[in-house]
């Protein structure tokens, strides 16, 4: 099933479960573009391909998959102008290298010239 055929829009994503480690996933026609690049790609399964809508391993469809390491759904901060997820899928937890700590700067998008730096959140921690 395509994003199209689920009514899913930049502002409307979903539902959307992000795969977790040891959990296994039923792979259908449905779902099996969603998990492929975890399958193939990130989790380094050997004959790995693609026939007929589903993820197939020696030329044989695999109908579930228990997945290998945690991964995260990365949304920016700038929904309408960010390629984030959405676009590029689920972000395995190996490729994360670090962890956002401090809001630098925080500019309000509407506030003219005096008002437009949040002052309130510049050099602000994040827990």
């Amino acid at each position: 099933m395509s994003a199209v055929q689920r009514k899913w829009q930049l502002d409307s994503y979903g539902p959307l479960p992000v795969p977790k480690k040891g959990q296994t996933i039923a792979l259908t026609p449905g779902n099996a573009a969603i998990y492929y690049k975890i399958v193939g790609q990130y989790e380094h399964n050997a004959n790995i391909g693609w026939k007929d809508g589903m993820i197939t391993q020696n030329g044989q469809p695999l109908t579930s998959y228990t997945i290998k390491q945690n991964y995260y759904f990365m949304m920016g901060d700038n929904r309408h102008n960010s390629e984030d997820s959405r676009f590029w899928g689920f972000v395995p937890e190996d490729h994360i290298v670090g962890k956002a700590v401090l809001i630098w700067l925080s500019l309000d998008p509407f506030g003219d010239a005096w008002h437009k730096v949040r002052w309130g959140r510049l050099l602000h921690t994040i827990d």
